[in-house]
């Protein structure tokens, strides 16, 4: 009996103990509740962060929007006040935001860290419009801030909003081929612009040369490239920038080299001039932009025209693969001697016997 009422006394003191605890916790986590609803915003800390240094959203604009979305300035009012998810939500509609996170530290500063959308192609529609698009082929307009330094695309055959399944997939091939592009600095020094063709192949107008890259489909991108470089190392050293119009790199293993001929120079001059007349308009469509500041090259977009021939002329130290060039029409080179016309014999002309000479006659003498 003793014992049994020891346990239970044991018991009920164990359980007592832990109610207070619970008690005590509660009590804690209210007063700190309290104390958190009580305190005010001391800061606002804005991270942006992106792949490169792209701004086409600043810090400014996130402030103006969290003062915005408010109503007054953010600082120094309660924190309980704070509406963060519908100040993400604010944020994220905004189409340079790819994503936005809000929240208070332990000091009440509040957070804002902030990833910006990367444009990685500009394209140009067949009408007037023009467009950035990023790695998640999210349409961009163009930005008051920065004009981004991007590879250049023409002649895209939509400039809806909705794109139908055939422009959407021509829109992720766009994006491949620019980030591969970007990915090659002597590929980046080389192209300055993609042309879409009505058959919606891709073909490259280089900066040096007056030849046509067909590159065709996005598909093999990196052996496509390495055989454009081979090509370029071994062949342009040997006979010219101008020596070929049309480069195809279609073709598995080798690539196809048209050589310019009669036909090719009217052809060739029509086609300059319409890429003349292609480039213009999109040069002034770029500098139509509402403000021209340029950034600073990036990692991956260091390169201009002067690369092309260094890269070419200096060795590499690594071997490469071999690719051999088939049907690359080549005139074969003339020979440092030509050959003389070997002369016609003529047949000789026998001598015309002459008459001999008749013997002299003796004057008949005087007889004694």
């Amino acid at each position: 009996m003793a014992l049994t009422g020891k346990f239970n006394a044991k018991r009920v003191l164990v359980t007592s103990g832990w109610i207070l605890l619970a008690i005590g916790c509660l009590v804690v986590l209210l007063a700190a509740v309290r104390d958190k609803n009580e305190s005010v915003c001391k800061s606002i800390d804005v991270n942006i962060s992106g792949l490169s240094n792209h701004f086409f959203i600043d810090k400014q604009d996130v402030l103006d929007l969290i003062n915005r979305y408010s109503g007054e300035e953010a600082i120094g009012q309660a924190i309980s006040s704070f509406d963060l998810v519908g100040m993400e939500s604010e944020l994220e509609k905004d189409v340079w935001v790819k994503n936005a996170e809000l929240y208070f530290d332990s000091h009440n500063v509040l957070k804002a860290d902030v990833e910006e959308r990367e444009p990685v192609a500009r394209v140009f529609a067949n009408g007037t419009h023009t467009f950035y698009i990023d790695s998640s082929l999210s349409m961009l307009p163009l930005s008051d801030k920065f004009s981004a330094r991007v590879p250049v695309f023409t002649g895209f055959p939509s400039d809806a909003k909705v794109l139908t399944k055939a422009d959407s997939a021509l829109l992720r091939d766009i994006r491949n081929i620019s980030q591969r592009l970007q990915e090659d600095s002597f590929m980046l020094a080389l192209v300055q612009q993609v042309d879409i063709t009505p058959s919606r192949s891709f073909e490259f107008v280089p900066y040096i040369g007056n030849q046509v890259i067909v590159l065709g489909d996005a598909q093999n991108l990196d052996e496509k490239f390495r055989k454009l470089s081979l090509f370029y190392r071994n062949m342009m050293p040997r006979f010219g920038w101008n020596r070929y119009s049309i480069i195809n790199l279609q073709f598995k293993g080798q690539v196809v080299a048209k050589l310019k001929g009669k036909d090719d120079v009217s052809a060739d001059s029509l086609r300059t001039i319409q890429l003349m007349q292609a480039m213009a308009a999109t040069a002034e469509k770029l500098a139509s932009d509402s403000v021209q500041t340029i950034v600073q090259d990036n990692e991956r977009n260091t390169a201009d025209s002067t690369m092309i021939k260094f890269m070419i002329q200096r060795e590499e130290p690594t071997l490469e693969p071999t690719i051999f060039f088939e049907r690359i029409a080549e005139p074969a080179e003339p020979s440092k001697k030509q050959e003389e016309p070997k002369a016609t014999a003529k047949p000789a002309k026998k001598p015309v016997a002459k008459p001999a000479a008749k013997p002299a006659q003796k004057k008949p003498g005087r007889k004694n």
